[in-house]
Formats: structure tokens, C-alpha cells, sequence
């Protein structure tokens, strides 16, 4: 039993590493590139990026998400429940969960389905990619700065700090 929980540990901390530093990749390198490139007249512009590095990156993005989150839940266990109801002795580590389940929640029901339009998969005119944009670059931005507590609430469960 011990093997099982210390594999739960590692899959979720490399996932949650992978998700945290692909959204960090996103909103602090793709994002300043794409726009970068979008005002180099001389350069390839921002359609190699959107070609070849976004579907990718998204992929890894969407299903480290995932393996994140359930990893986290089955290593609750039983606890589950007192985590996400935020009972004495789970506080932390519930806030942590309820903050995951939040991201999530923004990667699998905003940033994909608008990611979708802006790289052709799902059928979208200008405005509706010009929104897309919008959104995703919200609602990753939101991410970014939600992803600090969460590190934070994650970590301190395990160290004992209030």
C-alpha cells in the first residue's frame, strides 16, 4: 500500500509540476511571443507558433491537468470529503483542492473550447475568435494568479503550516 501512495505522490506532484509550468510557459512566454510576432513584419508571424508549439503544448496542458487532479483526489482517499468541505484538519489542503478544482475547471470549460476556435478545430468568424482570444488570455491570466495559492495551500498541508 505504501508503493501505491508513493506513486500517487510522484504522479501528482510531475503533473502538477508540467500543468503549473505550461500555464507559466503560456502567460509568460508564448503569450509576449505571439504578440511579438504578430508586429514583426519581417518574421515568420504568429501562425508557426499557433501551428506547431500551441496544439502541443495544449495536449500536455490539458491532460496534466487531469492526471493533477485526479492524483490529488485519490491521495485524499477518504479524506475527500473533510477536504472539500473544508473540515477541521483539512482547511488547507481543501482550499488547495477547491482552488485545482477551479483551474480545471477554466482549462477543460473556457481556455479549450476557446482555444479550439482560435486554432481552427471548432468553426469560428473573426469576432468570435477576437473573443476567444480575450478569453482564454482572461481566464489564463486568472490561472496565473490563482496557481500561487494554490502552490502554497498544497505545500503547507504537509509541513504543518496554518
Amino acid at each position: 500500500m505504501e508503493t501505491v501512495i508513493i506513486f500517487e505522490r510522484w504522479l501528482h506532484i510531475t503533473a502538477g509540476i508540467l500543468w503549473v509550468g505550461l500555464l507559466y510557459f503560456f502567460n509568460l512566454v508564448q503569450m509576449p511571443a505571439i504578440a511579438a510576432a504578430t508586429e514583426d513584419s519581417n518574421g515568420p508571424g504568429p501562425q508557426a507558433i499557433m501551428k506547431y508549439i500551441v496544439p502541443r503544448a495544449l495536449l500536455w496542458f490539458r491532460w496534466a491537468s487531469i492526471v493533477t487532479w485526479l492524483a490529488g483526489a485519490a491521495l485524499l482517499g477518504p479524506a475527500f470529503i473533510a477536504a472539500f468541505t473544508l473540515q477541521p484538519g483539512f482547511v488547507n489542503i481543501g482550499i488547495g483542492s477547491w482552488l485545482g478544482t477551479i483551474l480545471l475547471f477554466n482549462v477543460w470549460a473556457i481556455i479549450w473550447p476557446n482555444q479550439k476556435k482560435l486554432l481552427g478545430i471548432t468553426p469560428a468568424d473573426e469576432q468570435q475568435k477576437q473573443r476567444a482570444k480575450r478569453t482564454v488570455a482572461l481566464t489564463a491570466r486568472i490561472n496565473l494568479v490563482l496557481s500561487l495559492p494554490l502552490i502554497y495551500f498544497m505545500s503547507t498541508q504537509a509541513h504543518g503550516v496554518l
